[in-house]
């Protein structure tokens, strides 16, 4: 496969407490840094409660994000796409395709918080359908075609886009959790997958089977899915030690899972953290655990890891948080993009190989030492020098040194 890429996940999950408008600032200071530092994607999602989640439309924030940045790709994750008529969809993903110069990746799902859906009196059970039906006839409008569609949920009536997308072929790809649904979704139109699902230890033992949803579905439909589009969500914060990362990292975490995942979503059998070790040490410290507290060397083992385990992918996408404080975060996403992303890539082996190299060949080079003395050695002047010259005092690259102590002293 090609090289693994890397990308960022902002749902967002922020603590109930900051200004909006400074995070909202924040979040755009984060999608800056990574654009610097190499990263391939960045995403961000669309919520319209529970008060941690708080970008009600991640196109208004990718566009802003797209000012401030040159080359990562901008993906919505996701567009809750039976919250909206398709063609409204179909519009403002055109708009922001050409408004980041073609970076723009349409991420869709069917909607992740039930409040949300019942604040619009959206049926849930009618919500994985509504998203299927509006991919199908997002498609046709990004080809070009003029498109009448009658469904319970919407109405269009000769419907083309003035604009189509700047890409040629703009990236789709689906919200997978742990059913089959995503899975079978991407299969069906033969696009692109992110697996929600792998940020809990399940999830991650699951993502073999889940890819076998997706080829069942694509051999069903006559498409084909690709591992290069596959995308894994996984969660950590990386530090100069194990312990530094669990000081940094331990009572964000804590306050995470207690008062959103268990206080806000209440989600039916987990249970709250008796105290901030605790947290890390089920969170990130077993076998098998879907997120990384430490230093770079853990993550990229975890990421090797989740390769082998997964039978191959395209991106790993680190999930957002905000565990430890902006610094030290900042300083995490900074390591994994010096340390991890060029470690998993391939990129430093090459310079290892260099150096070894030349460490097991120096006798090839000691013919550019003589070549330095024989100068030297050639001029009475300089060769009288030698006698008052010793290690370090001449500039000359250390590889091509000859002894010069050693010269002088015979000389003498």
């Amino acid at each position: 496969m090609a090289r693994l890429k890397f990308g960022a996940f902002l749902a967002p999950h922020h603590p109930v407490g900051e200004h909006p408008m400074l995070q909202f600032r924040r979040d755009l200071d984060f999608v800056a840094q990574i654009d610097s530092l190499g990263f391939d994607e960045f995403w961000c999602g669309e919520h319209h409660s529970s008060g941690w989640e708080m970008i009600a439309s991640p196109e208004m924030f990718l566009a802003a994000a797209g000012e401030r940045t040159k080359r990562i790709k901008l993906g919505t994750g996701v567009v809750s796409l039976p919250y909206h008529h398709p063609y409204n969809v179909a519009q403002r993903m055109v708009q922001l395709d050409h408004m980041t110069g073609g970076r723009a990746i349409f991420g869709s799902g069917p909607g992740a918080l039930a409040s949300d859906a019942h604040t619009l009196g959206i049926d849930p059970m009618t919500q994985r359908d509504r998203q299927d039906e509006a991919i199908g006839l997002i498609r046709r409008l990004f080809n070009g075609e003029r498109v009448t569609a009658k469904s319970d949920w919407f109405v269009m009536n000769d419907a083309k886009l003035q604009i189509r997308p700047l890409q040629e072929d703009m990236p789709f790809v689906v919200a997978s959790q742990i059913s089959p649904s995503g899975m079978t979704l991407a299969g069906k139109y033969g696009i692109g997958i992110i697996s929600l699902g792998s940020m809990s230890t399940q999830g991650l033992m699951a993502l073999p089977q889940q890819w076998e949803f997706a080829e069942d579905s694509a051999k069903k439909h006559g498409t084909t899915v690709d591992r290069a589009n596959w995308r894994v969500l996984l969660s950590w914060h990386i530090a100069e030690t194990k312990e530094q990362a669990r000081l940094e990292a331990r009572n964000g975490l804590m306050r995470w899972h207690n008062e959103y995942t268990v206080g806000t979503l209440q989600r039916p059998g987990v249970q709250p953290f008796a105290n901030p070790d605790e947290a890390v040490e089920k969170t990130a410290w077993v076998d098998n655990a879907a997120a990384v507290i430490g230093t770079p060397d853990d993550l990229i083992a975890k990421i090797r890891d989740i390769v082998k385990v997964s039978g191959g992918i395209g991106t790993i996408v680190g999930f957002v948080h905000d565990w430890a404080n902006p610094e030290n975060t900042r300083r995490s996403w900074d390591m994994v993009a010096r340390y991890v992303m060029p470690e998993v890539q391939g990129l430093i082996t090459p310079l290892r190989e260099s150096r070894e190299w030349l460490v097991h060949n120096r006798a090839i080079f000691e013919r550019a030492g003589q070549a330095v003395m024989a100068k030297i050695m050639s001029n009475d002047k300089a060769a009288e020098a030698l006698k008052n010259t010793g290690p370090g005092r001449v500039a000359i690259p250390t590889v091509n040194a000859p002894d010069l102590a050693a010269a002088a002293k015979k000389k003498a």
